[in-house]
């Protein structure tokens, strides 16, 4: 499969789950998460879904609980897209954006000392 639709199939699959995560949710946990991006493997079985959060629970806590509701998520998703097969769901913890800002805080801290 080419690259741009499973590019397009990973976009529309985090988009998606945000949308499931912000309308179907009861979980208080699974609302304080924003999805960042989604890599989908290229058979299309397997789907990659890194998140983060403003909660103040541990990241382990955190994957833990997401991952224990995948199986609701995967659900879902399978109703509102239309795929011949759903992928299996993992999340991920975004380190991405912690790693920004930490390399921020550095570069600041640089200017500062200047």
């Amino acid at each position: 499969m080419p690259s741009h639709k499973i590019a397009k199939i990973s976009s529309d699959i985090a988009r998606v789950i945000s949308e499931i995560i912000f309308e179907e949710a009861k979980d208080e946990i699974l609302k304080s998460i924003t999805i960042t991006g989604c890599k989908v493997s290229k058979d299309l079985s397997y789907a990659k879904v890194y998140f983060t959060s403003l909660s103040n629970l541990d990241r382990k806590t955190l994957v833990k609980e997401v991952n224990e509701a995948s199986s609701f998520i995967r659900a879902e998703l399978a109703e509102r897209l239309d795929l011949r097969h759903t992928p299996i769901l993992e999340f991920v913890y975004d380190e991405s954006i912690d790693y920004a800002a930490n390399i921020e805080n550095i570069i600041k801290e640089i200017k500062e000392h200047d």
